[in-house]
């Protein structure tokens, strides 16, 4: 295996905020705590860490509980006990897609693992933690996974099971179909050591997150990856006390977080949450669904809405109180959450969580004792041997695919024009140049005025030279089905769907093919202090 670095500046679709960030940028210091370069403050943070012995034994057990569910690793279980002996935790966290879901749920897994050893190297004892979303109520976006078939045709492997309209996937069995997309997974991906693991964990009867945590117990079982539910109704007794304080500080919160919006949007950068006047930060469930809670004004009066269920403010702390397991928090409470339950040094996520935390920071700031720091997850594209190939016969790099298939297709099929012809454009072009060069020098002395007008019209004769090179390359390219499907197989392997590869493509399908090792591999290859994305070819 051999790494490339490919800074963010150079991928589609990188936000400025996400740029700004990795680079350590001054102007995004009144946004996170910390800059991404954890080896330089994990330290110092660590003394900042504020944590109640009570807790820790109580969050400690209900982690043993479950990780004995899964059937976790011995070393998961010493993690627990350092834990509870007093260690801190990296925590990272995701949707519980179908069979692991994308590839950078791998990664972030592998991060943070990567994090709490660099931690405890340092004399900051520390633990590993993936945080299950299993409140989360978007089945589509976790029902379904995407693998490579032959030819590399993206395949999506969907299961069909539903529970009520938006209710918590953690609350969803898998049905008796599960089966059958288990048997597809086999048969595009062929049998090893990770297809074994799949039918250990995705049986009927087991919910979404049960099985998305009982495959990672075993894939990261050398490292003991602690895995926590969320839903988990201990849990919410635990997070009883700030779920209340979210409600009572919810007319302040809520000035803060536009004033955050205000903020980042007037430096240039973007709300990842767009906060309105009613906004609060919790859900509630009502017959099953996961429903936002808003929260309406008159006067002096308070009343919080559940769909068209108005609750008083008193009423509302009350369940809080009897029943913390009908609640749940937002995007922008999750992470208070976690760090209230958890004694976090540092959350390890993509360019999304890092926008959230941007605006999460005043939320900390109002319910909890400190702002916990971001840190990038890695991230990486990898190649394998008949990608690979392909490359290098054509001379394209991973950018090369960015603009999408067709222009892929534009690229190899111009490669193929006849050598004589392909000389002829480039001399042409450099006879333009030359041209237009010597025409505006002799402008320039008769009539400045018109320079501007030679430059335009240089401007439209390239604009038609390359138009015509372009017909060309797509006259040679409907000669030859080779080319098409060389120039589909690098966008779906690599660049999928105009997206990279990691949120696309399922970690099972690299892991069934090259196995374990492969992810020791992966470890190998997570530097710290390294933000660009990686391009790895196996």
């Amino acid at each position: 295996m051999k790494a490339q670095c490919l800074p963010f500046t150079q991928i589609p679709h990188t936000t400025r905020l996400f740029a700004d960030f990795l680079s350590g940028s001054p102007k995004l210091e009144p946004f996170y705590p910390r800059t991404p370069y954890f080896s330089s403050w994990f330290q110092d943070e660590a003394k900042k860490i504020s944590y109640d012995s009570s807790r820790r034994e109580r969050v400690s057990r209900i982690l043993e509980r479950q990780n004995q569910a899964w059937g976790s690793s011995p070393k998961t279980f010493e993690n627990i006990a350092r834990l509870k002996a007093g260690a801190a935790v990296v925590v990272t966290g995701q949707q519980v897609g179908l069979f692991g879901g994308p590839l950078f749920s791998f990664f972030k897994a592998l991060t943070a693992v990567k994090l709490s050893q660099e931690a405890t190297n340092g004399g900051v004892d520390c633990v590993p933690i993936f945080w299950l979303a299993t409140y989360d109520h978007d089945l589509a976006e976790i029902n379904n996974v995407s693998v490579p078939a032959p030819e590399a045709v993206l395949q999506k492997l969907q299961i069909s099971s539903q529970g009520l309209p938006d209710a918590p996937v953690g609350t969803i069995q898998l049905g008796a179909e599960i089966d059958a997309v288990v048997a597809s997974a086999v048969e595009l991906l062929g049998e090893s050591e990770a297809i074994a693991l799949l039918r250990e964990s995705y049986r009927a009867e087991e919910t979404f997150g049960g099985a998305f945590a009982r495959l990672f117990a075993r894939l990261f079982a050398e490292w003991g990856v602690i895995l926590l539910d969320a839903a988990d109704t201990e849990f919410n007794a635990v997070a009883a006390p700030v779920y209340r304080a979210a409600v009572e500080e919810a007319a302040k919160i809520e000035d803060l977080l536009k004033s955050r919006g205000t903020e980042l949007e007037s430096a240039g950068y973007h709300q990842q949450v767009k906060v309105t006047e009613s906004s609060t930060l919790l859900f509630t469930l009502r017959n099953g669904s996961r429903t936002p809670l808003h929260r309406r004004s008159e006067g002096n009066s308070i009343t919080f809405m559940a769909g068209d269920a108005a609750i008083s403010q008193s009423d509302l702390l009350q369940q809080i109180a009897s029943a913390p397991h009908d609640f749940s928090a937002n995007v922008l409470f999750r992470p208070v959450v976690q760090d209230y339950l958890l004694p976090t040094l540092a959350y390890t996520g993509g360019s999304a969580e890092v926008a959230y935390f941007a605006q999460a920071a005043v939320v900390y700031q109002t319910l909890a004792d400190r702002v916990t720091p971001i840190v990038p997850r890695f991230s990486a594209t990898v190649i394998e041997s008949k990608p690979n190939v392909l490359l290098e016969r054509y001379q394209l790099t991973l950018p090369s695919l960015f603009q999408g298939s067709e222009k892929v297709r534009e690229q190899l099929a111009a490669q193929a024009l006849p050598e004589e012809l392909n000389a002829a454009f480039e001399q042409a072009g450099g006879s333009l140049e030359k041209t237009f060069a010597a025409i505006r020098d002799s402008l320039n002395r008769v009539d400045k005025t018109l320079v501007e007008a030679a430059t335009n019209a240089e401007s439209k004769i390239r604009h038609q030279l390359e138009s015509l090179q372009a017909k060309a390359a797509r006259a040679e390219l409907r000669q030859s089905e080779v080319f098409d499907r060389h120039a589909q197989l690098l966008s779906n392997m690599l660049y999928p769907n105009k997206a990279l590869q990691e949120r696309e493509i399922g970690g099972l399908y690299f892991v069934s093919r090259y196995g374990a090792k492969l992810l020791k591999e992966m470890y190998e290859f997570i530097h710290t202090d390294c933000f660009d994305h990686q391009v790895i070819t196996l």
